[in-house]
Order: structure tokens, then C-alpha cells, then sequence
């Protein structure tokens, strides 16, 4: 089959990676796949380049994949890339097709989703109302409030220990910048970021946070972010207390939101058992792989 490749460019850079492109056509100019490389700009993830491959149903099998692979590779080796890392879902075409090319499986992943009809919503406002002694709650839409901008932005490292396994996928650092960065590109999808946060009562600093964000128009599935509490800070069901009220707050100002997603590496028992707690149902199974350059 004649496969033709054309190399694009993103022409908008984010703040904390760009991209390339490759559409994969036939002698025609029919369309038959696409990949996409992001390359990480940020400090502590300069190494690293994400890799997502799509063919069409019809022309797998012919080879477009793995010239898309090829190309793809070949261009974080020349930007100097250690680790690519694709995600692909359990027992899946792309599943098979990553193992066999030299990509080894890294991290599992547990995709859950709350169906908001069928949630014991009373239940998660208690939840969300119980108190925990030195501890409160505080929340905001899109960006943090100045005055807990650097709190929460050191907060961050809440994420640091995350289970990883054997993922080489660096460490983010945050700063005010990058969150206050990070909001604003939410806002300009046209999608809303909702955030509830653990204060200490003892200094005012924030110690844990559960970010949302829904569609724009309200309506469909919202999708959960981050939630993370930090490690002197854990033990105290802070995780599950913010999450709960998160789904409370999203409940009452999205009457017509159909569901919340999440997604959470199956190592990580502690957030598994809080998304169980709160009736999330699993809904699919997917494995993060990496290729060491």
C-alpha cells in the first residue's frame, strides 16, 4: 500500500509542552491515521514525550501504525527524549500493538465513573458536612484566591508520592505560576474548574485539595482531576471528605450533569477505596506503557 506522511506543527504551544503531528494518507489523499507527540517543557519532565497513535478501524493491520510509530520515535530521539509513554485500554487493538513494538506495561489504570442519578447523594452530603477537628473547607472556581496562591501551590507535592510504579514520568514542579497557568487553560476550553481544598486550622495552609471540571454547558460528564492530601497530613479521611464535597457542590450547581469520571492507578488502594466509598463504578481497564529510548 503507498502510505504518505505529512508532518505538522502545533502552532500554539502550551505553557508546559508543544506538539507535533503526523497524518497518515493514502496514494489518494485519504486520511487513514493520525499520531501525536507531546514534548514536555516544563523542569522535571524535559526527558519525557507522550505518544497517542489513532488508525482507522478499517486499515489496521497495513503497516499505518507503525509508520506513524517510527516517525513519532524517531522525532523524540532527536529531541532528545528518554521515555515515550502511550495509553492504551485493557485487551484493546492498541493494547496488543504497543506490547509487541518494545513498549513495556508501566502502570495500571482503574477508570470508575458516579452516575449522579444513582448516587446516595444524601449520604455524600453528610459526608461532606461532617466535620474533621483541625481541619475546614474552603473552595473556588477557576483560579485560586491570591491569598492562598503560594499554600496551595506548595500543596502540589501532595502529588510527588503518587503511585507511579514503574512509570519514568519525572517530577512536576509547581509553582503560582503554573497553577494560576494551568486554570486559565481550563477557562479557555470553555469547561469550568471547581476546587475544594483542606485548610489547616492551625497555620491557615492548605494541606489537600480535589479539583472538577465540567463541560462548559453543564451537561455530560464531569471529569476529576487531582486529589491528593499531603503524606504528614493523611490518615484523617480528608481525601474522601473533600471529594464528597465536590460531588455535592457539582450536584447543586449542575442539575442536569449526567455523571463524574476518574481514573486511578491500581496501586493506589487508599484512592480506590475512597472512590468505592463514595459509589463509583468501574467502567474500563487501561495500561500506561513506556518505550526507554
Amino acid at each position: 500500500m503507498s502510505l504518505h506522511l505529512t508532518p505538522l506543527t502545533d502552532p500554539q504551544p502550551g505553557g508546559s509542552s508543544r506538539r507535533l503531528a503526523w497524518v497518515a494518507s493514502d496514494a489518494d489523499g485519504i486520511p487513514l491515521g493520525t499520531a501525536y507527540l507531546r514534548l514536555f517543557t516544563r523542569e522535571g519532565q524535559q526527558h519525557l514525550a507522550e505518544l497517542e497513535i489513532t488508525v482507522h478501524d478499517t486499515e489496521r493491520r497495513r503497516g499505518v501504525g507503525t509508520r506513524l510509530l517510527d516517525a513519532a520515535v524517531s522525532a523524540a530521539r532527536a529531541e532528545g527524549r528518554r521515555s515515550v509513554l502511550a495509553q492504551a485500554e485493557q485487551d484493546s487493538p492498541a493494547d496488543l500493538f504497543l506490547a509487541a513494538r518494545g513498549f513495556r506495561r508501566v502502570l495500571r489504570l482503574t477508570y470508575a465513573r458516579l452516575p449522579l442519578a444513582d448516587a446516595d447523594l444524601d449520604a455524600i452530603a453528610e459526608l461532606a458536612r461532617r466535620p474533621h477537628p483541625g481541619y475546614t473547607l474552603t473552595e473556588w472556581d477557576g483560579s485560586v484566591p491570591p491569598e492562598l496562591a503560594r499554600s496551595y501551590a506548595d500543596s502540589r507535592r501532595a502529588m510527588d508520592d503518587m503511585p507511579m510504579e514503574g512509570t519514568d514520568y519525572g517530577t512536576i514542579v509547581w509553582d503560582v505560576e503554573r497553577v494560576l497557568a494551568a486554570a486559565e487553560a481550563v477557562a479557555k476550553r470553555g469547561e469550568s474548574l471547581h476546587t475544594v481544598a483542606a485548610v489547616s486550622t492551625a497555620d491557615g495552609s492548605v494541606v489537600g485539595f480535589s479539583e472538577l471540571v465540567v463541560p462548559g454547558d453543564g451537561l455530560g460528564d464531569g471529569q476529576h482531576y487531582g486529589t491528593a492530601v499531603l503524606p504528614e497530613h493523611r490518615g484523617h479521611g480528608l481525601a474522601r471528605w473533600m471529594k464528597a464535597a465536590s460531588i455535592r457542590r457539582a450536584h447543586e450547581r449542575h442539575p442536569a450533569l449526567a455523571g463524574l469520571r476518574t481514573d486511578t492507578a491500581e496501586s493506589n488502594a487508599p484512592m480506590l477505596a475512597v472512590n468505592d466509598a463514595l459509589g463509583y463504578v468501574p467502567t474500563h481497564r487501561a495500561a500506561e506503557y513506556q518505550l526507554d529510548l
